[in-house]
């Protein structure tokens, strides 16, 4: 077994080493300290370099998150050459455990949302710790699930968050033509160990960075204490309805809050209604300002 290609990632502090065949088959693994590492021997070697922050391991690659104290071009080839040594020698990436390879069985179960073109699909077990929308199969790199769905003809976009997967449908069809196939195919996709979400992958837009830590910190008072509303009191309800709703601005002059609405909430019948009634009250109050507005820019 050999590192075929080194490659960059859509997140400048992730690299990718392919190898020529898989590595693992049925798992993906992610480790984020050396505490975590029992499962490989490997990724335990690779935390003893000092820049090393998260070891991802999945299919025919791993994938190493480095702390910004090194550039990758000025360590990669040691670390390419520190892994094939390791295989080289005999050292084992993961340890196989033979229950593994049989189905895990997952309960996955359809629930309706207040949108009527989108139903839920709610699984027993993490998907992803990173909300990610795929409004077609070309923005699907990060998500071979997504990528099958749209394969489905009345599939229009999927939300994946957490432990659920949110389908918009074209009109073509009804609910109950197709919930059932749909039911069955995430639950035999997950059961036979698909990737649900490369982390790797998912392509760092301008949303998903200021998610981070670094932009909520660099944010005046009121919008920090915006998000703080918005993540305690209003995303929880919007997540068990199939949605997601995430802080894109506040004016200050107008004072105008601007969200963005994904998954059931994003071209929902009732969304205006819930950011009226629902959001933007609860901001007034909790604000003490009776001159906020809110509206979804993508709603």
């Amino acid at each position: 077994m050999q590192i075929l290609a080194i490659k960059p990632t859509n997140n400048p502090s992730i690299l990718k080493f392919e190898f020529d065949e898989f590595i693992v088959r049925t798992d993906n693994f992610e480790f984020k300290n050396i505490d975590e590492t029992q499962a490989s021997p490997l990724a335990k070697q690779l935390f003893f370099l000092p820049f090393v922050k998260t070891v991802y391991i999945s299919g025919n690659f791993i994938a190493i998150e480095k702390f910004s104290i090194v550039e990758w071009e000025d360590v990669q080839n040691e670390v390419a050459d520190q892994i094939s040594d390791f295989i080289n020698k005999g050292g084992k990436i993961v340890l196989v455990d033979e229950s593994k390879n049989k189905k895990i069985p997952v309960t996955v179960y359809a629930e309706t949302t207040p949108n009527p073109a989108v139903l839920k699909f709610a699984c027993n077990k993490l998907l992803t710790k990173t909300p990610v929308e795929f409004k077609n199969i070309d923005e699907t790199a990060a998500s071979p699930l997504a990528k099958e769905l749209f394969t489905f003809p009345f599939v229009k976009e999927v939300f994946i968050d957490e432990n659920y997967v949110s389908i918009t449908k074209f009109a073509v069809t009804e609910w109950d033509e197709i919930t059932l196939e749909l039911r069955t195919f995430i639950k035999g996709f997950i059961e036979n160990g698909g990737i649900i979400i490369d982390e790797t992958a998912i392509v760092k837009t301008d949303n998903h960075q200021k998610q981070q830590e670094s932009y909520f910190e660099n944010l005046d008072v009121t919008s920090q204490q915006i998000i703080n509303i918005i993540e305690e009191y209003v995303k929880p309800a919007v997540q068990s309805d199939g949605g997601n709703i995430v802080f894109d601005s506040f004016d200050p002059s107008e004072k105008r809050v601007k969200v963005i609405l994904q998954g059931a909430c994003s071209g929902c019948p009732s969304s205006t209604f819930t950011l009226k009634n629902g959001i933007e009250n609860m901001l007034k109050d909790m604000l003490k300002d009776p001159n906020i507005k809110v509206e979804a820019i993508n709603g």
